[in-house]
């Protein structure tokens, strides 16, 4: 095992550990791990684009009121109203590092940038570029980071848990390379921007998504979880159950897509006033029941009266994607079905990304800041990413130095578990979460899937004593565990709220709700 001392660790290399790295280094040295594997992570896959106020006909008490709504009555108008008001000076910022954002050619246009509107939005607030936010802002920020002479990128590296000290202060992170030697990075300040725990469940909106691990390495030091019973399955995930799934953005909708059924008719106006623009939990649900209606394991996503010119304009790389999979969209309804998408719950942090351990900060999707209540609405996600990056970053410019307290010490075994054994498990992880907690949960399922849960990690924690240190072993680990605490909270939520429907309580509780707060001691054996 090697040893080295750092100031500032990022884990995590997506928009929000970006954003923050060249926030923080022009004062302190950053290291910043971005495993090879983790390329394809969240942020680059986000197609509909950053919610912002921009446009003169749109202001903040507006977004903060939808987004509000959107939430369900689980938000915490402290950290909406702090997102929101960041909006416009972040995207300022972002233009200014060189986001190609589409520009808007009409000359009447308010906003010299295009803006289009997604569900739960009253106003057109969402910059883009192109159908390919995410992949232009992460490159343009890599461009930056792989510039800046005091920030170490590390691609060989992949963390598997945190290093605590005896005063119960985060010190670094243990990791390893890709020969599977262990390497202890110690540190000053450590932050996850590791995302969210989509990966929990069989079928998912990102090739390679994250299984809550950061959010169980910071539960391993103490830290306090929440919320993490609000799983939100976007709407229309492209259905091609031979292929790599691939995300229809929530902006088809905005620009007039149609959802259908299987006979061809409109479901969602007998649903919703807002029809296909209501929020994605009131979609995602109405698209289930319609599937349980009809038999089918699909519905359709219609923009041909579009027209064949806007659909390339508006969605060039939809257009692509699915044609290269043989669907013209353009003369072809496309077949969509719900699936996992974002964690609405995550490590509970204030408005500078401060989580319940000192020295521990937690950004992006991987933190619970109180926006996205119980619901998030359509990209509020990398706005947030924005938000508490740049104010998580003013923090550590000016963090007072570590300490120096003993560390906790941590041994590991030499022996294996073969890598078949290991994804047999994650399987039946997957199975059980998507079976029975998905987007409609009833007790006697939570039930079930609290005792299958407790049975896999039954099976696995008596070998980790004896184990080598193994990626796909520490994923699997946190993932179990932390598949046990959302079935926990969900078991105590006595509602349904937001993106955690039980029929079993269909409705609203408390008039006053409040967040659900887990430790990993709520688990016998931790």
């Amino acid at each position: 095992m090697t040893d080295s001392k750092h100031e500032v660790l990022i884990i995590g290399g997506g928009i929000a550990g970006l954003v923050l790295a060249l926030e923080v280094a022009d004062r302190r040295r950053v290291t910043l791990l971005q495993p090879a594997r983790d390329e394809q992570g969240a942020s680059r896959w986000a197609q509909g684009g950053i919610a912002a106020v921009l446009s003169p006909q749109d202001d903040v008490e507006a977004h903060v009121a939808d987004t509000l709504v959107a939430g369900d009555g689980l938000c915490d108008e402290a950290a909406v109203r702090f997102t929101v008001e960041q909006g416009p000076a972040a995207i300022g910022w972002l233009l200014s590092l060189g986001v190609p954002f589409t520009p808007d050619p009409d000359p009447q246009a308010g906003y010299p940038y295009h803006l289009t509107r997604e569900g739960g939005h009253g106003a057109r607030r969402i910059i883009h570029a192109d159908d390919a936010t995410g992949r232009a802002v992460v490159e343009t920020l890599m461009a930056h980071v792989q510039a800046h002479p005091a920030i170490t990128l590390r691609t060989d590296l992949t963390a598997i848990g945190l290093i605590g000290d005896s005063a119960g202060h985060c010190r670094g992170a243990r990791c390893l390379d890709e020969d599977g030697q262990l390497h202890r990075l110690l540190a000053a300040d450590t932050v996850l921007a590791t995302g969210g725990a989509s990966g929990l469940y069989r079928h998912t909106t990102s090739p390679r998504p994250a299984s809550g691990e950061g959010m169980m390495m910071a539960a391993e030091l103490g830290a306090e979880l929440m919320n993490l019973e609000f799983q939100q399955f976007h709407p229309t995930c492209l259905y091609d159950p031979e292929g790599s799934p691939f995300l229809i953005s929530e902006a088809v909708r905005g620009e007039g897509g149609l959802l259908l059924n299987a006979q061809g008719e409109r479901f969602m106006p007998r649903v919703d006033s807002r029809a296909e623009l209501a929020p994605r939990d009131v979609v995602a649900r109405a698209i289930d029941a319609e599937m349980q209606r009809t038999g089918t394991d699909h519905v359709h996503l219609d923009i041909r009266h579009l027209g064949e010119a806007a659909i390339r304009h508006h969605f060039p790389t939809i257009h692509a994607h699915c044609a290269a999979r043989g669907l013209d969209i353009a003369h072809m309804p496309i077949p969509v079905v719900p699936a996992a998408h974002y964690s609405c719950g995550g490590v509970t942090t204030n408005l500078e990304g401060t989580t319940t351990v000192p020295r521990l900060h937690a950004i992006g999707e991987v933190a619970c800041t109180g926006l996205h209540g119980a619901n998030r609405m359509a990209s509020n996600s990398l706005l947030e990413c924005l938000a508490f990056a740049r104010s998580c970053g003013r923090r550590l410019r000016h963090a007072p130095p570590a300490g120096d307290a003993p560390l906790v010490a941590w041994q590991s075994g030499r022996r294996p578990i073969p890598r078949q054994e290991i994804a047999a498990l994650r399987d039946e992880m997957r199975r059980i979460m998507s079976a029975r907690v998905a987007i409609v949960r009833r007790d006697a399922g939570l039930d079930e899937a609290a005792s299958v849960l407790a049975d896999l990690a039954a099976r696995l924690a008596p070998r980790l004593p004896e184990a080598a240190p193994d990626v796909e072993l520490a994923s699997l680990w946190h993932a179990l565990r932390l598949a046990r605490l959302t079935v926990a909270c969900a078991r105590a939520r006595r509602e349904s709220r937001g993106l955690h429907f039980n029929p079993d309580c269909p409705v609203h509780g408390d008039p006053s709700p409040q967040p659900s707060r887990i430790h990993l001691g709520a688990l016998a054996g931790g």
